[in-house]
């Protein structure tokens, strides 16, 4: 398979989970509420389950919203731009963000895959800010070599 197929099915797969994201993070109120009808858990702590998820489903679209717009920059055969740096240091706050909102979740509804996917986002925030510091290099030694030319 070509490079261009794999970075073209990669980002119709994040658009697909993008606008899978609005309809899951804006249909919450009557998804949590059929749930608690078989898990009672989610059903006491209705309100605050809704507003904990609205915030991670808020947090995940715009983190999925950055890696949209590097994307473009891929396809464009342009990546290494200081766009992409600030996506990164986003995506980078966002992770954050993810992991304190999960922390929040886990004392109302403690469960051990979202034990998981804090350490998931830990990494994944720490991973963005090393590749933006990794950029940000790469874009300094490639605007010094145009100089040169």
């Amino acid at each position: 398979m070509k490079r261009d197929t794999i970075i073209r099915i990669t980002k119709y797969l994040v658009d697909i989970m993008f606008c899978g994201g609005i309809v899951m993070t804006l249909t919450l109120p009557w998804s949590i509420r059929w749930a608690g009808r078989y898990l009672e858990r989610l059903a006491e702590s209705y309100g605050e389950i809704v507003t904990i998820y609205f915030v991670l489903g808020v947090l995940a679209l715009a983190l999925i919203w950055e890696l949209r717009k590097m994307f473009k920059t891929v396809l464009a055969k342009d990546c290494f731009v200081r766009g992409n740096v600030a996506s990164l240091k986003h995506m980078s706050y966002y992770s954050g963000l993810i992991v304190l909102m999960s922390v929040v979740r886990s004392i109302v509804y403690t469960t051990v895959a979202m034990l998981v996917v804090i350490l998931v986002f830990v990494i994944a925030g720490l991973f963005c800010q090393v590749l933006a510091q990794i950029f940000d290099e790469a874009i300094n030694y490639k605007e010094e070599n145009d100089l040169t030319v």
